[in-house]
């Protein structure tokens, strides 16, 4: 029985002590009884036989009270139980920010780093980490779910894309490539940085962003790297910000799309940076939903019905012995 409501028990028991007590005392009191003559007589008058009748209905009223009371109580000590079950949502996500530094990126990286910079207090579980790239791939932090030092790494991450000039350390070792936007070798490196693929159990997602502007010999092509990417379970999140909704989109965008897709994952033009807020909010939203663990049963001690019935059996016992008294 949950020890919560254990204390209930209280009130019963003592009602039920209380009246074993009073049982034993009007028994003691009969004992010294005094004989009367032409009892008849008195039996016979109306308003004798109406506190005859009064009396029999207390007494019922005491004994059905005494066993609602008792069976209460032996219900309560069965232990009740109420089975249900859930589906609750798993936290086992990993999340790797893939951003393509070249110089037309920079105002869509800010916007990214700075939404997922709000977002942080929010995550509960989530190991979120940051990969840069240009001629090559650099990581800038792991996967961790440490939030302070996120939120640390996002501010210092925001700073350099807002002020190119301002930190250049923060981009060292992004060109050490053939050229430059190698979009291929970036996406491989971020999926490379997820650690035992293949091993452990947990949702795997890369937020690429990137024109898909290639400018140079990759290692990978896109292809490859989104090939790569779905061998190891990793679904990608394509943001484009040169994507102006044409009709007739480029060669650039469609082999974006294609990729992301491939994955299992999403394709986004990222057509303003106010925008990037609802993308990513998408894109929680989507990986929470495929995430849902399976149903699972839920038993819990429910004492509250009988306990709260034996509460108000002993109180009626209680009234029904001061009134049978009386």
């Amino acid at each position: 029985m949950d020890l919560n409501y254990a204390w209930l028990l209280v009130p019963g028991v003592l009602a039920l002590l209380g009246a074993a007590a009073v049982v034993l005392w009007r028994r003691k009191g009969t004992d010294d009884a005094v004989p009367v003559a032409h009892g008849d007589r008195l039996a016979a008058l109306p308003s004798y036989r109406r506190l005859v009748r009064r009396q029999r209905i207390w007494l019922a009223v005491v004994v059905g009270a005494a066993l609602v009371l008792a069976g209460a109580l032996l219900v309560a000590a069965a232990r009740p139980i109420l089975a249900s079950s859930q589906r609750p949502e798993q936290r086992s996500r990993d999340i790797i920010l893939c951003l393509d530094t070249s110089g037309s990126m920079s105002r869509a990286d800010s916007a990214i780093v700075d939404v997922f910079a709000s977002m942080v207090r929010d995550f509960h579980g989530e190991r979120i980490g940051m990969t840069i790239f240009d001629g090559s791939g650099v990581q800038v932090f792991p996967l961790t779910d440490d939030y302070s030092y996120i939120e640390e790494q996002l501010g210092r991450a925001q700073t350099a894309f807002d002020q190119r000039g301002g930190d250049p350390s923060f981009f060292e070792g992004t060109s050490e490539g053939r050229g430059t936007s190698l979009i291929g070798d970036g996406l491989a490196a971020c999926v490379m940085n997820f650690p035992r693929l293949g091993t452990e159990k947990r949702s795997r997602s890369v937020i690429l962003s990137t024109d898909n502007y290639l400018a140079g010999r990759p290692i990978f092509t896109l292809q490859q790297a989104a090939d790569l990417a779905t061998s190891s379970q990793v679904k990608v999140y394509a943001l484009n910000p040169a994507d102006f909704g044409s009709t007739t989109p480029t060669q650039e965008t469609l082999g974006l799309r294609t990729a992301a897709e491939s994955t299992g994952g999403t394709y986004f033009p990222l057509r303003s940076t106010t925008a990037a807020r609802s993308i990513i909010a998408q894109i929680q939203a989507s990986e929470a939903t495929a995430t849902k663990a399976a149903a699972r049963g839920l038993v819990a001690d429910k004492p509250e019905v009988p306990l709260g019935i034996a509460l108000a059996a002993g109180l009626v016992l209680a009234l029904g012995l001061w009134r049978a008294r009386t």
